[in-house]
C-alpha cells in the first residue's frame, strides 16, 4: 500500500467482499482501501459492480460476505441504519429527491445520524444555488441542483464518509465543474469521498487514486498523478 503498510490512516478497508442479487454472484472478492480524507474513485464499465459495491458497504444488500472494516470496526454484519450511524452515507445515482417537497423540506427531512453535521448556513455557503431555490419543489430543480441538494442533505446528517454514485451523470459541463469544486471543498474540510465514475477525466480532477473494477473485483489501482501515463490502458479498461 502507498502508506508503507501503516494502516493508522486507513478509514475503510474492504477485503474479499462478495455479494449476490438472488442467484447472481455480482462481487467476486472486492479489495481496496480508503485513507481518511482521501477522494478515491471506483472506475469501470456499466455492470462492473461499482454501485453494488457501494450498496454492499452500506448494508443495502442482504446477501454479502467478506470484511468491511471502517475505522477498525467490522461492518459486514450490521444493518444499514447502524452503518449510517457510523458516519457513512450513500448518494445514489437517482438522487432520491422528494419531488413533492421543496428544497428546505428536502434538506431538513432526514434526521441527524450523529453530531457534527453542517448547519443550513454552512450548506448554503457551499451550494448558493440551493439558498436561492429554498421554496422550489424538488421536481422544479435542474439535475445539477438535485445533485447538490442530495449531497447537502447528507452533510446535514453528520455523515463524514460520502459514497457518491455517478454524481456527474447527465449534467452539463459547467455543472460538472461545480460538482468537482464541491468535492474538492469537502476534501479540504476533512471529508472522505468514495466516488463511482465512468468519466475518468472528471475523476482525475478530484481524486487521489483510482481503483479499476471489472467483473466484481479490483483489477488495478492507478494513482492520480499516473493517470496521464495510463490513459491508453484506462481507455481499454473502460471501453472509451
Amino acid at each position: 500500500m502507498h502508506n508503507g503498510g501503516n494502516t493508522s490512516g486507513t478509514e475503510l478497508a474492504v477485503r474479499d467482499l462478495n455479494a449476490w442479487y438472488g442467484e447472481s454472484h455480482i462481487l467476486h472478492g472486492m479489495q481496496f482501501e480508503v485513507q481518511k480524507g482521501e477522494v478515491v474513485t471506483l472506475l469501470g464499465r456499466n455492470g462492473a459492480g461499482k454501485t453494488t459495491t457501494m450498496k454492499a458497504l452500506m448494508g443495502m444488500i442482504a446477501n454479502r460476505k467478506g470484511s468491511v472494516l471502517f475505522e477498525g470496526e467490522e461492518l459486514i454484519h450490521l444493518p444499514s441504519n447502524k452503518i449510517a450511524k457510523r458516519g457513512l452515507a450513500f448518494c445514489p445515482e437517482e438522487r432520491g429527491i422528494f419531488s413533492s417537497l421543496n428544497v428546505y423540506e428536502n434538506l431538513t427531512l432526514p434526521p441527524a445520524v450523529r453530531p457534527g453535521g453542517m448547519s443550513l448556513d454552512e450548506i448554503y455557503q457551499i451550494f448558493p444555488n440551493l439558498k436561492e431555490r429554498l421554496k422550489s419543489q424538488g421536481t422544479k430543480l435542474s439535475g445539477g441542483e438535485q445533485q447538490m441538494l442530495a449531497i447537502g442533505r447528507i452533510l446535514r446528517t453528520g455523515a463524514n464518509f460520502l459514497l457518491l454514485d455517478e454524481p456527474t451523470e447527465g449534467l452539463a459541463p459547467v455543472i460538472v465543474q461545480q460538482i468537482g469544486a464541491m468535492i474538492r471543498l469537502l476534501k479540504s474540510k476533512g471529508y472522505t469521498v468514495l466516488l463511482v465514475e465512468q468519466n475518468f477525466r472528471f475523476a482525475s480532477t478530484v481524486a487521489d487514486r483510482h481503483y479499476v473494477v471489472e467483473h466484481g473485483k479490483v483489477i488495478d489501482m492507478i494513482a492520480n498523478d499516473q493517470i496521464a501515463a495510463n490513459t491508453q490502458k484506462l481507455e481499454s479498461y473502460l471501453g472509451v
